[in-house]
């Protein structure tokens, strides 16, 4: 893990106040802003005040509900944005007839009633048409995360999203893991578990299987490193 990274908070004081000063009349006096993360007292919280949490959010916080209790994703960086736009470009030339869709929520209600927003969700073009916010996840293909630079990037990314988006039954998750320079490809979800987990290095060739069943050449990663 790069230097400095475990250190980097959630979000910033200042994102913490203005969140705080929107948030839902039963909410305003449960949220606290402790060590750099953002955290709800007395336990979880519902769905419901989630997603009324997460309308009012202001732009630079993007919040997720992951196992009862909430998550900060953090704003992208330029090498974040930049493995997105590859990955979508090597989806778009691949497999024309799907779509990498960036940032669309997914209600994950085998899950502890989770509400995730992907780096990318992988599924036919047209399949989120009509849906709100927070759409099933049953015709996602396959889900897409690229760690970002926080202290949180090891429960959120490498722990409770693999179990969450497993239990939903998403075919494939393929995690870019800038801390380590690998890619990881999950497949073969099973009781809420990928039954595979394969890491690759930057530079490797990787075929994603079915239902995915693209090729991704990653020696760019490395500029991206």
């Amino acid at each position: 893990m790069p230097p400095g990274t475990a250190d980097r908070p959630q979000m910033s004081v200042e994102d913490f106040e203005e969140l705080n000063r929107r948030a839902p009349e039963n909410l305003c006096n449960k949220l606290e802003f402790l060590d750099g993360r953002l955290l709800v007292k007395h336990g979880p919280i519902d769905v419901e005040d989630f997603e009324e949490l997460a309308r009012v959010a202001p732009e630079t916080v993007t919040l997720d509900l992951l196992n009862g209790k909430l998550a900060v994703k953090p704003m992208s960086d330029g090498d974040h944005g930049s493995i997105i736009m590859w990955l979508i470009r090597q989806c778009m030339m691949q497999r024309p007839e799907l779509a990498l869709y960036p940032g669309q929520g997914l209600r994950i209600d085998t899950y502890r009633k989770g509400c995730i927003k992907p780096d990318g969700a992988l599924t036919p073009i047209g399949y989120f048409a009509g849906q709100d916010e927070w759409a099933s996840p049953d015709g996602v293909l396959m889900a897409v995360e690229v760690t970002s630079k926080d202290r949180d990037a090891d429960r959120r990314d490498r722990q409770e999203k693999p179990r969450a988006y497993a239990y939903a039954g998403i075919p494939v998750y393929l995690l870019v893991d800038r801390d380590n320079d690998t890619v990881v490809v999950h497949s073969s979800p099973e009781n809420g578990v990928y039954q595979s987990r394969r890491p690759y290095h930057y530079g490797a060739t990787i075929r994603i299987p079915a239902p995915v069943t693209i090729t991704l050449e990653t020696e760019r990663l490395k500029e991206y490193a």
